[in-house]
């Protein structure tokens, strides 16, 4: 069996001690043979920089997802380039900074691939995700015999018709970027993992991360307010997926919501 721990949306710097605090215990009560975890928000809650993504791969993560907030930081073109372990959404043009997928071998030799897709649903017009995975499917994955995706989108619709349009073909379809836990994890019929939401890893105090009292400003007003980290109550929220390894289908997958206290 290959266990896979997946990690909703690390939110600023409590986000990155909670993920810190739980890691050690769950690698090891759930005996997990690789970390991904989404990290577009861990630089203050709006993007991601090089101390931000060392700070997780510190942790114990392997590797690291992100989304449309990737390119929010100074200098993240750059470093996408020089560290592989750091995915941005795979359906970006050309010719665009970094890698959006990253092969690894688990200690029984099982071949890994975990990729990382932005949706189209009420965000950036990117190329067709669907069409995106099928051409890497066909190509540079084409001997991986587990295969992950962060589906990073909003609308709970297009996460799902991917994740059945990809039904059997691939291991999982993780959905980020809500930051809201949905509680619709299963395996479909044809083996693959899903679950819409992975949720925030980081104080679910707050709106969406954000300061409550901002954010509610803001609605109430329409007026643009500062974007204001939260800081309490943090909690830790993911899932575990278990595959054989054999063939790389889903057994299982177990949602966590872990309340971090104060880290």
């Amino acid at each position: 069996m290959l266990t896979i721990l997946f990690i909703g949306d690390v939110f600023g710097a409590v986000g990155r001690r909670c993920l810190g605090g739980f890691l050690p215990r769950l690698v090891e009560q759930y005996r997990v043979d690789l970390v991904v975890a989404n990290g577009e928000n861990s630089a203050g809650g709006l993007g991601i920089n090089a101390k931000t993504a060392q700070d997780m791969l510190d942790a114990g993560v392997d590797l690291i997802t992100t989304g449309n907030h990737i390119w929010k930081q100074k200098g993240v073109e750059q470093y996408l380039d020089q560290e592989p372990r750091v995915l941005r959404p795979a359906n970006y043009p050309p010719g665009t900074p970094g890698q959006g997928y990253a092969l690894v071998e688990s200690a029984a030799g099982v071949l890994v691939a975990v990729v990382n897709l932005q949706g189209r649903v009420f965000m950036n017009p990117l190329p067709c995700p669907f069409h995106a995975m099928d051409d890497l499917l066909g190509g540079p994955l084409k001997d991986a015999r587990a295969v992950c995706v962060d589906f990073h989108a909003e609308a709970t619709s297009e996460k799902q018709a991917f994740a059945r349009y990809m039904d059997g073909r691939i291991s999982a379809v993780l959905g980020t970027h809500t930051h809201v836990q949905t509680a619709d994890e299963k395996v479909l019929p044809g083996g693959t993992a899903y679950i819409s939401d992975l949720g925030m890893t980081g104080p679910q105090d707050s709106v969406i991360g954000m300061r409550a009292e901002v954010a509610v400003k803001r609605f109430i007003t329409q007026i643009p307010q500062g974007f204001r980290a939260a800081k309490d109550d943090p909690w830790l929220q993911g899932a575990v997926v278990s595959l054989d390894e054999k063939t790389g289908s889903a057994l299982s997958i177990e949602r966590l919501n872990l309340k971090g206290g104060q880290v």
